[in-house]
C-alpha cells in the first residue's frame, strides 16, 4: 500500500506537485503552494473556485454551430449545382472543388482557434489540475479532428472531459458512448444490426477500461452488437439509439447473458475488478512514474472501487502519498511538448506568448492538441525526445528568450519543402512578446553572480544540477562581469539553462 506523506512540506515538493498536477509556475507560484501546506494545496487543486468558463470558448464552439455549418454547406452545394448547370463537366468539377475548399478552410481556421483557446486555458488558468486532467482524458479517450472534421464537436468533447475532470469514471465512459466526436471517430455512427462495427466495442475494453487480455474476442463481437443503432443527428446534435438498427437479441458478455445495449455493456465492464486497477495504474503513470509495483496498483484500484469510481479520492491518494514525492518520482518525467511549452512560458512569466507559438511549437515537437496520432493516444516518456525534437526544443527556448523568431536553418533534417513550411510558420511568429527580465532578475541580483545563477536554477530545474553544469552557468555569468549584465545577456544565460537535458524533465 501507499503510505501518507509526513514530515516537512518542502519547496521542492511544492514545485513537484505544481509541475505534475499542473503545468509548473513561477517562483511566486511555488511559494504560494508551499505556504498553503500539503493537505490544503491538494484540496485547492481538487476543488478549484475558478469557473469552468472563465476563459470563454469560441462563439462557434457548440452543437448549434454544427447545425449552422451543415446548413451552410448544404446551401453552398445547392448554389454550386445551380451555378454549374450548362457548364462542362470539367468546369463543374472545378467549381465544386472550390466550394469544398472553402468549407475545409473554415474548419481549419476554427480548428486552429480551438487549439489556441485550450492552450491559453492551460497557460492562464487558476485551476491547473482541471486542465491537466482534461489533457489526460483527451489522451485516454483519444479522438482526432482530422477524422471528426467538425471543430465544434472537439470542443464539445473537450468540455465534457473538463466537466468530468475529477468526476465519476463510469459516468464519463457512459457519456463517451454517446459523444458525437467519439461516434464519428470510431464509426459507431455506421454500426447496425446487419453490420456491427467492432471498433468502439474493442477499444472501450482494450484502451479505455480493462486493457489487453482481459476480455475475449466473443466479448468484443457481442459488445459490438450491443453498441449498434446509435445515431447522431448532425442538425440537432442529439444522439439516439435507433431501435430498428439495434441488435436486440441475446448476447453473452463476460459470462452473462441478456439483451444488452451499449449502456449495459459499460455497466458489465465496471463490475470487473480489473477496471479499477487499469485506471489506477494509468493515473499513477501519468502523474508519478511508469511501471509501478503491483502493490501500488492494487491498493489504488481498491481506493477507486471503494469510491464507486469517483476520481477525486484516487487523485487525492496519489498526491498525498509519500511515494509521489520519492526520488523515483521527482524530476524523472520527460515533459510532453504541451507541458514543455506551457511550463516554460510560466517560468519565464510570459502570459502572452508570441503569436502562433502554441500551434507551431506543438507541430514541431510532435504533440498537437485535438490531433493525437491514433485511438491509443500519444506515446509518452522517451518517445517525446529524439535528436530533431531536442534540437527544436533548444531553438524554441532560444527564440523565446530572445523575444523573436528567426528564419534560419533548423538542422539538416529540415530540407526542401519541409524547411520552407517551417520558415513560413516562423515568419508568422515575428514580433512576439519577450520575457520581462527585470521581473526574473532585478539589477541587484545581476550584480551577484552566484546568487543570480542559483536563483535561475531554482526557477527552472526540477532535478539536482550536476556541479559541472552549474559551473558552466557561472562561467558564462562571470564572463559578463565588469560590463553591464543586460536583458540580452540574461536572456542568453536563460537560454543556456533551458538548452540542457535537465530542463526536459519535471
Amino acid at each position: 500500500m501507499l503510505t501518507k506523506a509526513t514530515g516537512n512540506w518542502t519547496k521542492k515538493e511544492a514545485r513537484h506537485l505544481l509541475s505534475r498536477a499542473g503545468f509548473g509556475g513561477s517562483p511566486e507560484d511555488v511559494e504560494s503552494f508551499h505556504r498553503l501546506g500539503r493537505e490544503k494545496v491538494v484540496n485547492f487543486l481538487l476543488e478549484p473556485t475558478e469557473r469552468i468558463d472563465a476563459i470563454p470558448k469560441p462563439e462557434w464552439a457548440n452543437i448549434e454551430s454544427v447545425r449552422e455549418n451543415m446548413m451552410e454547406a448544404m446551401e453552398m452545394r445547392r448554389e454550386v449545382m445551380s451555378e454549374t448547370e450548362g457548364m462542362s463537366r470539367e468546369e463543374a468539377d472545378k467549381a465544386r472543388r472550390a466550394a469544398q475548399r472553402e468549407i475545409q478552410q473554415k474548419n481549419r481556421r476554427q480548428g486552429l482557434e480551438g487549439q489556441g483557446w485550450w492552450f491559453r486555458k492551460m497557460l492562464t488558468t487558476d485551476a491547473p489540475l482541471r486542465e491537466k486532467m482534461t489533457l489526460f482524458w483527451h489522451d485516454h479517450f483519444a479522438t482526432s479532428i482530422q477524422k471528426v472534421k467538425q471543430p465544434a464537436l472537439m470542443i464539445v468533447q473537450n468540455e465534457l472531459f473538463r466537466e468530468h475532470a475529477f468526476g465519476n469514471f463510469r459516468e464519463l465512459t457512459q457519456d463517451v458512448v454517446r459523444d458525437p466526436a467519439m461516434m464519428l471517430y470510431l464509426d459507431t455512427q455506421r454500426s447496425s444490426k446487419a453490420q456491427p462495427n467492432e471498433n468502439f466495442a474493442r477499444e472501450v475494453m482494450e484502451l479505455f477500461t480493462l486493457g489487453e487480455g482481459n476480455y475475449s474476442e466473443e466479448d468484443v463481437k457481442n459488445a459490438a452488437r450491443a453498441f449498434t443503432g446509435y445515431r447522431l443527428n448532425r442538425l440537432t446534435g442529439e444522439v439516439v439509439q435507433n431501435v430498428g438498427a439495434w441488435d436486440g437479441g441475446e448476447k453473452e458478455i463476460f459470462g452473462e447473458t441478456g439483451k444488452f445495449n451499449g449502456s449495459d455493456v459499460v455497466k458489465l465492464i465496471f463490475r470487473k475488478d480489473r477496471c479499477a486497477d487499469f485506471m489506477a495504474e494509468k493515473v499513477w503513470e501519468f502523474f508519478a512514474y511508469e511501471n509501478p509495483d503491483d502493490e501500488i496498483v492494487v491498493w489504488l484500484g481498491k481506493v477507486l472501487r471503494d469510491a464507486d469510481y469517483e476520481m477525486k479520492p484516487l487523485l487525492k491518494a496519489v498526491f498525498l502519498s509519500a511515494e509521489f514525492y520519492s526520488e523515483k518520482a521527482v524530476g524523472t518525467q520527460i515533459k510532453c511538448p504541451v507541458q514543455y511549452l506551457v511550463q516554460m512560458l510560466k517560468e519565464l512569466e510570459m502570459e502572452s506568448p508570441p503569436m502562433g507559438l502554441a500551434i507551431t511549437g506543438q507541430v514541431q515537437l510532435g504533440q498537437v492538441l485535438f490531433m493525437p496520432p491514433n485511438v491509443a493516444g500519444w506515446d509518452w516518456g522517451k518517445a517525446w525526445i529524439n535528436t530533431n525534437t531536442l534540437l527544436t526544443r533548444y531553438n524554441i527556448a532560444g527564440n523565446l528568450t530572445k523575444g523573436s523568431y528567426d528564419d534560419g536553418k533548423r538542422g539538416d533534417a529540415m530540407r526542401g519543402r519541409a524547411r520552407d513550411r517551417m520558415a513560413k510558420r516562423a515568419a508568422m511568429n515575428r514580433g512576439g512578446a519577450a520575457p520581462v527580465f527585470s521581473e526574473i532578475a532585478g539589477s541587484d541580483l545581476r550584480n551577484h553572480t552566484e546568487e543570480l545563477v542559483d536563483s535561475l536554477i531554482e526557477r527552472f530545474f526540477s532535478v539536482p544540477i550536476p556541479a559541472q553544469a552549474r559551473k558552466s552557468f557561472l562561467e558564462y555569468a562571470e564572463s559578463k562581469k565588469g560590463g553591464t549584465f543586460t536583458d540580452k545577456e540574461l536572456g542568453e544565460l536563460c537560454h543556456l539553462m533551458l538548452s540542457t537535458p535537465y530542463y526536459q524533465l519535471c
